[in-house]
């Protein structure tokens, strides 16, 4: 947990460093190597993991509350930010963005192995590939191509957007279908140091967003708390993981992990599907970082107290 912790620290003030000092290259850079990551490492990511993994019927009730979650929370967040924030259509997506994808690779599954043992990581797996992946292929990038800017002006452009720019679903259509000779234990270990690898280069693309456009006196970090970042909090921290709680108390023994990562802050691909789609950095930028800020400590903190 402290190499993370470090990680993100070290990586989010490069990035606000670098746009201080060289403003026309660092933003621009940042977010070319996000889409890089979006059409290169991610769908490698996706179908190496996802081809592994078996489903056990057992997770399916707790599969299917988290699927009930997410989506509920989604509408929430939709409801709020329409109609009590009046946000425009480029904020409502960032902000869909951030209820919909969560920290689970980077931060959830050292923290399942760290407080639950080892041997509770491959439910953990189950869950977010059958939620958080799903959630982000689905989810995420249906948003990106319904809100976003770069998706185009008509229903026809913003479908071709979604299924153009979604190569990370192909890879994971493929997985389902593709034997498991297709990949080998050596690409999975080499797919899990490539997630390792996005860490600093998603959080660069943070910072770089948060110092954007912002004067030298005005500049604040963290970032001031504001109303869509409280929102994204509320939501993604207690909304979520509370009611998934509540939702499984009467019918299954919810396993642990599912419910750690539930409670995972906004998550790093958020800024991929943004940057595709042309939706609102600076509100994403904003909630992973907040959100991030209040996780880790607790995680730190239940780290070396278990």
């Amino acid at each position: 947990m402290i190499p993370i912790a470090l990680t993100i620290i070290a990586a989010t003030w490069a990035g606000l460093a670098a746009e201080r000092r060289w403003p026309e290259q660092a933003g621009i850079g940042s977010r070319k190597a996000l889409t890089g990551v979006l059409y290169t490492v991610l769908p490698a990511v996706v179908f190496l993991n996802l081809n592994r993994v078996e489903f056990d019927h057992d997770f399916a009730i707790g599969i299917a509350l988290g699927w009930v979650v997410v989506i509920f929370c989604t509408f929430v967040t939709f409801f709020i930010g329409s109609r009590f924030l009046a946000l425009e259509r480029p904020q409502i997506g960032a902000l869909l963005c951030c209820i919909l994808v969560a920290n689970s690779a980077y931060l959830g599954y050292p923290l399942v192995a760290a407080l639950l043992g080892l041997d509770e990581l491959g439910d953990a797996v189950a869950f977010d590939v059958a939620v958080g992946t799903m959630a982000l292929l689905l989810g995420a990038f249906s948003v990106g191509a319904a809100f976003g800017t770069k998706a185009g002006e008509t229903p026809r452009d913003r479908v071709r957007a979604f299924f153009t720019r979604n190569i990370p679903l192909y890879a994971a259509v493929l997985a389902v279908f593709a034997p498991e000779a297709w990949s080998p234990e050596w690409a999975i270990d080499a797919s899990r140091v490539a997630i390792a690898l996005m860490l600093p280069v998603g959080f660069f693309a943070v910072g770089a967003a948060l110092a954007e456009g912002e004067d030298e006196e005005e500049f604040r970090f963290p970032p001031p708390l504001t109303k869509p970042t409280a929102v994204v909090i509320g939501v993604k921290l207690i909304l979520m993981p509370a009611l998934l709680f509540l939702l499984a108390l009467p019918l299954i023994e919810l396993p642990d992990s599912f419910l750690l990562l539930a409670a995972m802050p906004s998550g790093l691909n958020a800024m991929i599907v943004v940057q595709a789609y042309g939706l609102d950095l600076k509100i994403t930028a904003n909630a992973l970082v907040w959100t991030t800020a209040i996780v880790v400590p607790v995680a730190l903190v239940a780290s070396f107290v278990t």
